[in-house]
């Protein structure tokens, strides 16, 4: 049994929109940054070859859900590697609000997939778990890097980078933004200039933009009052395609009186930067 497997969330400090390749799939920049906000996944092996979620979770089935179709995924790879295939029991805590921009459900994916690859004893390695995540979606790769991270690509190309230590206030809107809405508008930059790593390595002030943003405030008024407000603050903006905003600060008083300030029809934390993934592939 694993209990209190942590998912860390994640903030996308920039996202460039940089073209488009020839499925239709968008390339972008951006920088990954983890931050100390956790669901947390709990395992318990079976013997036999099924995969039970034994939480919850309003308005997605559990087939919907990328923690069972990630073990899923990780099943048969382990099965195709060793000749083994046992189950396990899945509960889940959610604390990550879904569908905000912030990474929840591809984290659980991959503290999933790392979780049972140590408890069947698959032995797969983390270049071969991060090919597994991409079949399932393009910011998986990511959380199995275990590391904050430069991405071009999908996302899925990824190169280690160190970040500023920095304290942050998120906040959601409370609504849920379509991502098909936002990537398919015909007011989405597709071609914004390209930014160099070093650039990005050297100053935490390079590329601070999202080109979704643009996009998301006009179909969803929500997010442009969260962004304005918290612009009084620092310089705020949308993390992902939204809906989550978010502010950082170099100071946690500064980021604790802020945090006192927000609204109360919006939910708010305060969170830290972290500079590593809280698991590691074995």
């Amino acid at each position: 049994m694993l209990n209190n497997c942590m998912a860390p969330a994640k903030l996308n400090l920039f996202l460039r929109i940089v073209g488009r390749r020839s499925d239709g799939y968008h390339l972008l920049e951006t920088v990954f940054q983890l931050i100390n906000l956790n669901d947390f996944l709990h395992f318990e092996l079976r013997t036999d070859h099924h995969i039970h979620r034994k939480t919850n979770i309003l308005g997605l089935a559990a087939e919907d859900d990328l923690v069972i179709r990630a073990a899923k995924v990780l099943q048969q790879a382990v099965w195709n590697k060793t000749g083994n295939i046992l189950g396990a029991n899945i509960s889940i805590e959610k604390r990550i609000p879904m569908g905000g921009g912030l990474g929840g459900g591809s984290s659980d994916a991959a503290t999933t997939m790392i979780a049972l690859n140590n408890l069947w004893q698959g032995h797969l390695s983390r270049k071969e778990l991060m090919v597994l995540g991409l079949r399932l979606g393009a910011d998986i790769p990511f959380f199995l890097f275990g590391y904050n991270a430069f991405a071009e690509g999908i996302g899925e190309k990824l190169r280690r980078i160190d970040t500023p230590s920095l304290w942050f206030i998120v906040i959601d809107p409370g609504i849920n933004i379509s991502t098909r809405l936002v990537f398919s508008s015909l007011e989405l930059t597709k071609n914004t200039k390209s930014v160099k790593i070093g650039c990005v390595s050297k100053s935490s002030k390079t590329a601070e933009k999202n080109d979704l943003e643009k996009v998301a405030v006009e179909y969803y008024p929500e997010v442009k009052r969260a962004i304005s407000w918290l612009s009084r603050y620092g310089d705020a903006r949308m993390t992902g395609s939204g809906a989550c905003v978010f502010c950082s600060f170099t100071l946690e008083l500064v980021a604790d009186t802020v945090l006192e300030l927000v609204p109360s029809q919006w939910k708010a934390w305060k969170v830290k930067s972290i500079r590593e993934h809280p698991l590691k592939v074995d």
